[in-house]
């Protein structure tokens, strides 16, 4: 388990809430959701997302520590950074695809 999160499964107990940690930071779905259809650089997920370039850059950076996100530099001429999920981060897109199907479902009056 990522050095991150192990203690935030210790200090609160429960795998359930550690993972509802993760998710509940604002902007930590959107970001997981969008890098589930592949790399994308920075400009593309912050125009996706519709955040500001500080609050993304903040929130990529956690998620990286966490071993959630990598990042990739490419020494090209202009350099660009690409991101995508981690096997790791991975595994919360079924969680967010669920999630979002429930709050369809809610939605919908159901």
């Amino acid at each position: 388990m990522d050095s991150m999160i192990q203690p935030m499964v210790q200090e609160k107990h429960c795998p359930v809430e550690a993972v509802a940690a993760v998710i509940a930071r604002k902007w930590v779905s959107q970001i997981i959701r969008d890098l589930a259809g592949g790399p994308m650089r920075f400009g593309e997920l912050q125009h996706s997302v519709g955040v500001s370039a500080r609050i993304l850059s903040l929130r990529l950076h956690e998620l990286e520590q966490e071993g959630l996100v990598r990042r990739a530099v490419f020494a090209e001429i202009p350099p660009h950074t690409e991101y995508s999920l981690t096997v790791k981060g991975g595994l919360f897109v079924p969680l967010i695809d669920a999630m979002r199907a429930v709050g369809q479902k809610l939605a919908d009056g159901g």
